[in-house]
C-alpha cells in the first residue's frame, strides 16, 4: 500500500516537459485571464436559482472556459506513473484514488450534517440536483470535472515554474470561492492538493483527471442519500 501510494503521490516519474521563456511567458498571461474568466462565470451559475433553464448552459459554459483556457495556453500532457519497471499510463490507480477520498468526504459528511450552517452550505448545492436531470447532472459533473483538471492541473500547473501543487491548490481553491459556498471551497482544497500531487509524480493529466471525476460522481450520489 505504501509504495503504490508512493507511487501514485509521491515518485516523480522522469520527463522533459521543458519550454522556452517566451513560452511560458505566454502560458502565464493565457492562465491569469482564463482563471479570472473562469471564477466570474463560476460565481454566476452557482448563483442562478435551482431549476433555472440557464444553469445548463451556465455549467457547460464553464467548462468551456477552463478547456479553451487549457489548449490555448500550450502542449498538455497526459502523465505516466512508475509499475514495476516500465512506466506506464495511470487508470486503476486513480480511480482508487477518487474512490478513497470520496470515502473520507461520506465520513467527513456525517459530521457536517450535525453542523447546521454547514449543512445548510451543502443543501444549497444539493438543491440543483433536486431540481435538474440527474443524466445531465452526470454529464455536467463529468465534463466539468476534465474541464477544471485540463486547466488547473494542465495549463495552470504549466505555469507555475516553483511549487505548483501548492499554488494551484490556491487557485483553484480562490476561484470556487467565488461560489460563496464555504463548504465547496474546502472541498476544492482537499481535491486539489491530491489531484496536485499526481500532477507532480506523473506529469500529466491523466491521474488528475480520473480522480477528480470518480470523487464528483460519486458525491453527486452519495451526498443526497447523506442529506436528503
Amino acid at each position: 500500500m505504501r509504495t503504490w501510494l508512493e507511487r501514485s503521490l509521491w515518485d516523480v516519474v522522469p520527463r522533459d516537459h521543458r519550454e522556452t521563456p517566451q513560452a511560458l511567458r505566454r502560458r502565464q498571461l493565457v492562465t491569469v485571464g482564463f482563471v479570472l474568466l473562469g471564477a466570474l462565470v463560476l460565481g454566476l451559475s452557482l448563483r442562478i436559482d435551482p431549476g433555472s433553464r440557464w444553469f445548463y448552459p451556465a455549467t457547460f459554459g464553464l467548462a468551456a472556459v477552463w478547456a479553451v483556457g487549457a489548449f490555448a495556453s500550450g502542449p498538455l500532457h497526459l502523465g505516466r506513473i512508475q509499475r514495476r519497471e516500465a512506466h506506464v499510463r495511470p487508470v486503476l490507480t486513480p480511480i482508487l484514488i477518487g474512490l478513497a477520498l470520496s470515502a473520507v468526504f461520506v465520513v467527513g459528511g456525517l459530521l457536517v450534517r450535525t453542523i447546521d450552517p454547514l449543512e445548510r452550505q451543502v443543501s444549497s448545492i444539493l438543491d440543483f440536483a433536486d431540481q435538474g436531470s440527474l443524466p445531465l447532472l452526470v454529464v455536467i459533473t463529468a465534463v466539468n470535472g476534465v474541464a477544471e483538471e485540463l486547466f488547473f492541473r494542465g495549463a495552470a500547473y504549466a505555469a507555475i515554474p516553483r511549487r505548483p501543487v501548492l499554488w494551484t491548490t490556491l487557485a483553484y481553491f480562490v476561484a470556487t470561492l467565488a461560489s460563496g459556498n464555504v463548504m465547496l471551497s474546502f472541498a476544492a482544497m482537499l481535491l486539489g492538493l491530491i489531484v496536485g500531487l499526481q500532477r507532480r509524480a506523473s506529469g500529466g493529466i491523466l491521474a488528475p483527471i480520473l480522480t477528480h471525476c470518480t470523487w464528483s460522481l460519486t458525491m453527486l450520489f452519495a451526498l443526497p442519500l447523506l442529506f436528503g
